[in-house]
Order: structure tokens, then sequence, then C-alpha cells
């Protein structure tokens, strides 16, 4: 307890609590995607459930992480060396969690254009809850592992860590129900978000690799195609509105 309120007298401690608490709730970001467009394929009664059970899992794996940071740190260290490429046990992680995001958003993207499964009555696009907890576990390890290193290079202070981790998971799991609706909602926003999901799994793999991608150049691109598909949005909500009866703008009013 002293310790903590010596911690807590720290100005420095408190910025870096607050820069921690940002990059976990950026870094959530991803795995927040991939739960609401996963858990949106269930039954409807059943995707709340999942969503709180896959952000549940989120925090008990990072703070889970957070007990054995001395061996997380040891995952940085080569294992192994392929023609001078030397690899990891957190290299291999981050590979195998982006090859399963490239196969899991090129799936779904196939099951949103094809529309013939769903023609003849065969639920390709869709899941069962074990099968989606389990996939949600596996993203939740992947994201789990690579936030924890990262916070480890940003405090050594282990409580620190645990605050901003809970305030990034309540974040989370605060945001995931408007998210999921919203995508539900939006048929061409899954589309847009499936295709962030193949970018994630590139960065994934490409930082698995040793190339260092800048999460701001992700975020920014994330961010500015976000934007153009809000105006698409707008612009056809106002066309439906238009041809609803409403006045177009700068002409006539229509007559009832």
């Amino acid at each position: 307890m002293t310790d903590l309120i010596q911690l807590a007298s720290q100005p420095a401690v408190w910025a870096a609590l607050a820069t921690l608490v940002v990059m976990e709730v950026v870094l959530g970001i991803d795995n927040l995607i991939f739960i609401s467009i996963l858990t949106n394929k269930l039954p409807a009664e059943q995707q709340t459930r999942a969503r709180r059970i896959g952000i549940g899992l989120a925090l008990i794996l990072r703070l889970g992480l957070l007990g054995t940071v001395a061996f997380i740190v040891h995952l940085t260290e080569p294992v192994f060396s392929v023609l001078g490429q030397s690899f990891s046990w957190r290299d291999l992680i981050l590979i195998g969690g982006g090859l399963f995001l490239l196969w899991k958003a090129t799936k779904e993207i196939h099951h949103t254009v094809d529309p013939e499964p769903a023609a003849e009555g065969v639920t390709g696009g869709t899941i069962g809850f074990g099968a989606a907890i389990g996939q949600i576990l596996l993203l939740d390890l992947v994201f789990s592992i690579d936030s924890i290193i990262t916070a480890v290079g940003m405090t050594e202070h282990v409580p620190v860590m645990m605050v901003a981790v809970v305030v990034a998971v309540v974040v989370m799991l605060v945001a995931a129900e408007p998210l999921s609706a919203f995508i539900a909602r939006n048929p061409t926003v899954v589309m847009l978000a499936l295709g962030f999901l193949i970018m994630i799994g590139m960065t994934l793999i490409a930082e698995g690799f040793g190339a260092h991608v800048p999460k701001g150049y992700i975020y920014t691109a994330m961010a500015f195609s976000a934007g153009v598909e809000g105006l698409n949005m707008l612009a056809r909500r106002r066309r439906r509105t238009n041809r609803d009866g409403a006045p177009v703008p700068g002409g006539p009013a229509r007559r009832a």
C-alpha cells in the first residue's frame, strides 16, 4: 500500500498512466472490430453475451500476462534464424495472428460478396457460439501479448499497467454494443471493417518479420477511410430522403 501511495504522488507516473491508457484504447480498436464482426454472425440472442465474454477474456489474459512480465519480456529474444533473419516467440505469435486475420477477413469478404450460400439455404456465413469464443480468444492472446510488451517498454510499474489495461477494457466494453449495432445497420461498413482487419493482419506479419510499421500511419489511414465512408453514408441518406418526398435542397417543395 505504501508503494502505491508513493507511485500516486509522482507526476511522472500519472503521465505514464495517461499515455498507457490512450495506447491501450487505440490498440484495443483492432480487437474490438474483430469481436464486433465475429459476434454479429451469431444469433441475436447470443451476440451480447459473446461480446462480453470476449472482452472479459481479453481483460483476464492481459492481467494474467502482466503477472508474468518477466516471462513476457523474454518472448522478444531470438529463438532461431532463417537466412539471417532472427525470429522470437513474439514474432511467431504475431505472424500466426496476422495469417489468421488474413484468412478470417478474406473468408468473411467471400461470404459478403457471394450470396449463393444464403440463397441455397446454407448458413455459410454463420458460426457456432463456441467457435466464435475460440476465435476471439485466439486474437485476444495475440493482441494482449503485443500490447503488454509495448506497455513494458513505456513503464516499469506493473500497477500502472494494470490500471491502464482495466480502463481500456472498460472502454471496449462500453463501445462494443454501439459499434456492433452500427456495423450491423450499415453493410458497407462491414466491408470497410474487413479491409481494416486485412491491413492489421499484414501489419502483424510485417512486424513479425522485423519490419517496424508506425501505428500512426495505420490508424490515420483507417480514420481517413472511415471519414470517406461517413460522407458516403450521409450522401445515401440524403438521396433516400429525397426519394421519399422530402424537399430537394435548393429546389421547390413537393406537394402532398
